[in-house]
């Protein structure tokens, strides 16, 4: 059976919340956690808006926290689909915080979630297409292949270093790092 095709807009998702003092750390900023914990929840309200079904997160691409969040913000988390698999979809995130005091706003973190759509018996079910509506839908689709294959690329790196890693050759890279091998 063949799903329909859904737009990106008809997903979007907006969950706001206030910063409260439990949220915070020693230094008075919200704990990076809490951030993702609130991401996580965004993004799967878009994803399963997206699919009609319960969605799994399967990967956190991106999270670079660029401004703080001060107790007594409000935290906007701004969710839309940008990609689509056949069981799976990327969830961009873009959070602002805002001073409704000074009037003022900023972004502090733009991530993407690789979720995974599930049927009733727990096993990846297929997901609706995604209807390309704006320049920006395509920008987004492109470059969430474009994440996917570095990603893949990456990884099949890092298991290239594990696999050939010999220490004298590796230690010869370590001249000018801030480290003491001290191996003997």
């Amino acid at each position: 059976m063949k799903l329909p095709a859904k737009s990106p807009s008809l997903s979007e998702t907006t969950i706001t919340e206030l910063m409260i003092p439990s949220y915070a750390n020693f230094g008075g900023k919200i704990h990076g956690g809490i951030l993702l914990a609130m991401m996580d929840k965004v993004a799967y309200a878009c994803a399963a808006k997206h699919t009609g079904c319960y969605c799994v997160t399967v990967s956190v691409d991106n999270v670079d926290f660029l401004a703080p969040v001060e107790v007594g913000e409000l935290v906007s988390l701004k969710a839309r689909v940008n990609y689509v698999g056949r069981t799976s979809l990327v969830v961009g995130i873009r959070v602002v915080a805002e001073n409704v005091k000074e009037g003022t706003e900023k972004h502090t973190n733009t991530c993407y979630f690789t979720m995974v759509a599930k049927d009733d018996n727990n096993n990846p079910t297929v997901v609706p297409e995604l209807i390309l509506e704006r320049e920006v839908d395509v920008k987004r689709f492109i470059e969430a292949i474009v994440r996917k294959y570095n990603k893949s690329y990456f990884n099949k790196e890092m298991e290239r270093v594990k696999h050939d890693f010999d220490l004298k050759r590796e230690v010869k890279k370590l001249k000018n790092e801030r480290c003491i091998v001290s191996i003997e």
